[in-house]
Formats: structure tokens, sequence, C-alpha cells
């Protein structure tokens, strides 16, 4: 028997919103067949048309709000919903905050582990707090644009405020699109792959107000450019670096692999928990400094470290999280897999004159593996890994060096978890409650620290 499908694409239900989904989506069953809204909010009765059917689920949109949660807000701008910049910008930042602990409760009652977890540590300004920002410049209507994409599209919507991004950044972007107007640049050419500037990337240190400005081509040669470095220069007195990166693919990778500083340093500095960082084109950094700086706080004190700890940091990227316990520590190891960033995390060590730690670049998997057969015997290791969490052979490296304790800075409750539940199988225990902190406001994302001791010390 084929199973009927109780909705039909274009047609109009009115509904009750039941749940948000991780993506930020309201929930909505139909004879048990569920169909995902955005912009609706649980508790919420909405009439919505269907946009997308499949076999087992359906997408729909609001038409109109018939009943409203009282957490809903106002949008700020429906542009920063279409383009995924701020999915969550209809629900109280109060709300949005239970909603990223009840994310990580969700994901690991999934996995029947029993842990409590705190409420998320959220931000008092929880807009502008972004300290970088990677816009396309696109052509429509004959004219040089910057904005940011429709979702699930290559349409690039027209935006000046970015409402995450700190104001000085969006100030610089709309400057330096200006600037490339005047001197006629073209734009990217996704179809062709003609066009000269493809995109558009502002860092801002947020306690150095450094600012580094990198225009990222997919030609070698960048037309006029002295008189754009120099009008840049001459409208941005805080630019401090402007770099060009070159890449030539046809790809949706970002960055190209070649860079060339056009003025000023290759690097800008910042300061995080009191520490100095370089910051090159390429360099991974966390893009909100005031909720790193808690993050990163809470990963040392609950490491627990003394004078006399061994402390391995895997996926240490430039040295934020090594060099933060490096100062209470007695020797720390680092390992990335990103060569560039081995090389600032070990210039990063000398800018703070800390002499124990040791950065090495390897994939995490084998040189935990390599560490582990040389005897090295850490007390504590921290693990801040990508999206897809730890490969299962980390985590039988780490189970057999025998750490007192495990540190995970996670990005990804659902990876986190089922991580969490392979460490339990190997005899270590969450004992207190996971931490989420707000890294991400106005969007679906949630950072957590959560600690791992071993069951039989």
């Amino acid at each position: 028997m084929k199973k009927m499908v109780p909705v039909e694409k274009n047609q109009n239900y009115d509904v009750d919103i039941t749940d948000l989904t991780y993506q930020g989506l309201g929930v909505a069953k139909i004879d048990d067949f569920p169909i995902f809204i955005e912009n609706a909010l649980p508790t919420e009765n909405v009439t919505m048309k269907v946009i997308k059917v499949k076999k087992n689920f359906a997408f729909g949109r609001v038409v109109k709000i018939n009943q409203k949660s009282k957490d809903r807000v106002e949008l700020v701008d429906k542009a920063y919903t279409q383009t995924g910049i701020a999915p969550l910008q209809h629900l109280k930042y109060d709300a949005q905050l239970k909603f990223k602990q009840h994310q990580i409760q969700v994901d690991f009652d999934k996995m029947k582990l029993d842990v409590t977890v705190n409420p998320t540590i959220g931000m008092d300004d929880p807009t502008h707090y972004r300290n970088k920002a990677q816009i396309p410049v696109r052509s429509i209507n004959g004219q040089l644009q910057t904005g940011f994409y429709r979702k699930h599209s290559h349409d690039l919507v027209p935006i000046e405020d970015f409402y995450i991004q700190d104001p000085k950044i969006d100030e610089a972007v709309v400057v330096v699109r200006d600037i490339l107007r005047k001197f006629r640049v073209q734009p990217y050419d996704e179809q062709t792959n003609k066009g000269v500037v493809r995109n558009i990337m502002v860092r801002r240190g947020y306690y150095s107000h450094e600012m580094m400005i990198v225009l990222i081509t997919r030609t070698e040669k960048l037309p006029s450019s002295s008189e754009i470095v120099a009008e840049v220069e001459q409208s941005l007195p805080e630019v401090k670096s402007i770099v060009q990166n070159v890449n030539p693919e046809k790809t949706n990778a970002l960055m190209g692999k070649k860079n060339k500083v056009l003025a000023g340093k290759s690097t800008i500095e910042d300061t995080l928990l009191g520490l100095k960082f370089d910051i090159s084109a390429s360099s991974f950094y966390q893009v909100n400094p005031v909720q790193t700086e808690k993050l990163y706080d809470l990963a040392t004190k609950k490491a627990d470290l003394s004078a006399d700890d061994v402390v391995i940091d895997a996926y240490c990227g430039i040295g934020t999280i090594s060099l933060s316990m490096a100062r209470v520590a007695k020797q720390v190891y680092g390992v990335e897999i990103v060569p560039e960033a081995v090389e600032d995390a070990k210039k990063n060590a000398k800018l703070n004159n800390l002499t124990n730690v040791h950065f090495v670049a390897s994939k995490a998997e084998t040189q935990m593996a390599k560490w582990q057969e040389d005897g090295l015997k850490p007390d504590v290791i921290s693990v801040d890994p990508p999206r897809k969490g730890l490969d299962a052979s980390l985590i039988d490296s780490v189970v057999k060096m025998q750490p007192k304790r495990v540190v995970y800075v996670s990005c990804n409750p659902a990876t986190l978890a089922r991580d969490v539940k392979l460490f339990t199988e190997q005899g270590y225990q969450v004992n207190q409650p996971i931490q989420p902190v707000d890294q991400f406001p106005q969007t679906v994302h949630v950072e957590s620290v959560t600690v791992l001791e071993r069951t039989d010390k």
C-alpha cells in the first residue's frame, strides 16, 4: 500500500506549531505527517502554504499568523531570514538561549545519556558581534553589488547593514564596494567564471581596532590596484593590512592558496584573555570575541589544571586554547592539520613569551597515535573539533592515553552526544553539567563545554 501524503503543494492549511527543529524551523503535523515552516514558533497557530512535498515530510511558508507566541519579536529585516544571516531574529533572545540549551538536551536524550545541561551563557548585546565578514561581490543590473546569497541559491540580496557584524566592518564593506565601482572593477560571474573580484573579506580586532581588508580575486592582476589601495587607506584609517587573495578556480571554496600583501602588514593583532594573537588572511580565529573569551576561560577553568600538568590540545588552530592553558600547565602539546595555522601558533607562543608549548602540523588522529606510542602521558586532553566531531580512532587514542580529564569544546550538539557516548563506553563519564555558550546569537548554532572524567581514577 502506497502511503498517502495528507498535504498538497501550493495548498493552504491552518496548523498548530508544536516544536522547533535544530535548524530553527517550526514543526506542525497533519495526520502525523511533519511540515517544517520558516518563521513559525511553538504555541503559534498559522495559515501556511505548502511549498515542497517529500515522501515523509513537507516544507511550508507562513501566509498569516493567527495566534502569536509570547516569544515572538518583530523581524528587523526579512532579508536576514531569506539569506540565513539571522534565522532566529523572530525569537526573543532569552527564548533563543533556552532553545539552544534544549537542543543539546535533546541530542543527549536521543543517545540515552543522562546529563544535565546548564542555561546558555548569552550576550548583553546579541547583535553586531562578528569580527570577520566574507561578502560576495556580484553584478546586479549591471552594477557591482555586495550582499548575501538567498538561502539554497546563488542569487545575491544586496545588504549594507548585516545586523550581526561589527558596524565598522559593515561600513568598510560599503567603502570598498564604492571604490571598486569608481575604478570600474568587474565583479565575478559564476556562470562564465569571468570577472575580477569574487569576495571582500574584512577582519577587525575587537580590542586593537586594527583592520584587514582582503580582496579575493579570480585574476592575478587587480586593475587600478595602487589607486584602490591608496583610496582604501585614505578612507579607512583603521586599516593596517590590505591583502589580495587569488582564487582562479571555478569552485565554492572561498579563498585560493596565494596571498599578496598590497599594503601594510600581512597580519593584524588582537588580544584574547590578555594574550596577543597575530591573525593572517587565512587564520581561523573565532568570530565572536566577547563570547570566545567566556568559552575559552571556561574550558581552561574546567580543565582544573595544576602547575605539574601536561596538556594535549587537539585541533589547536592558531593556539588560542593552547596558550590559555600554557599559562597554568607545565607543558602543552598542540596539533592542527592546517600548516599555516601551526606557523601562526608558533609565532603567537613567541609573541606571548610562552616556551612550554609545542605545536605540530598533522592530522589529529595520526599525531595522537604517535604521541601515545612515544609514551606521552597527558593529564588533560582538550578537543575543539569541526562540526563533524571526533574520529573514532582519535577517541581510541585519547582513551589509551588515560588522561584524568577530557575537555570537549563543541560547535555541534549532535556529534558531541555521539562522541560522548563512545567515551562513556570506554570508561569516561560526564560528572558535571554541560555548559552552552551562545557564540552565534540570532542563528541556530551553539558552542558548549563538556568535561569527561575517567571513572577508575
